[in-house]
């Protein structure tokens, strides 16, 4: 097909350059109708013993290692985990060497939380492996462990909450969550 009016190519051209960079800015930002100047980043956490806490973060509940960066200097290693297939949050932890006596509870640090496809298969998983379900998933909607560190974590079914069912409709609690 041959065009005859140049501007009507111009005119779709700057029109298609628009609709790149407005999905660029939409994408990047995730806005565009208001400045953005604030990103979450992480939550930083001290763990008492590394191995063990990426056995949990990472064998047990399936997050993906990003990064590492040791530093002998400060006698410390941080390691930066998150969901699998999204960067855009992070968990550090961090790692004292000389740390023995590990860290108190720390219960107004709040929690991690993750929304998960199937709360009630990942819960049997975890429980598979050792992890206790401080608040079992009763309702098909959330459930709570806590990681070696005694972190609590929420684990938040995605969309609707799954049907009641059991053994998890009649589970009790255990510890605190």
């Amino acid at each position: 097909m041959i065009v005859q009016n140049n501007w009507i190519d111009i005119s779709i051209d700057l029109i298609a350059w628009k609709m790149i960079v407005l999905l660029g800015l939409i994408h990047y930002h995730g806005c565009f109708w208001k400045n953005c100047t604030m990103k979450y980043l992480h939550t930083m956490i001290r763990v008492r013993d590394l191995d063990e806490s990426l056995d949990f973060f990472v064998n047990k509940l399936g997050l993906v290692e990003h990064h590492r960066k040791e530093v002998p200097a400060g006698r410390f290693t941080l390691v930066f985990l998150h969901a699998p297939g999204d960067e855009s949050a992070m968990v550090e932890l961090t790692f004292n060497w000389d740390e023995t006596e590990g860290y108190s509870e720390g219960r107004n640090f709040g929690h991690l939380a993750y929304s998960v496809a199937n709360i009630y298969a990942l819960c049997q998983q975890l429980m598979d492996q050792g992890v206790v379900i401080n608040r079992p998933p009763r309702d098909g909607r959330m459930a709570f462990i806590r990681s070696p560190d005694n972190i609590s974590i929420e684990l938040l079914q995605q969309g609707e909450a799954l049907p009641l069912q059991e053994p998890w409709q009649s589970m009790e609690n255990q510890g605190k969550w």
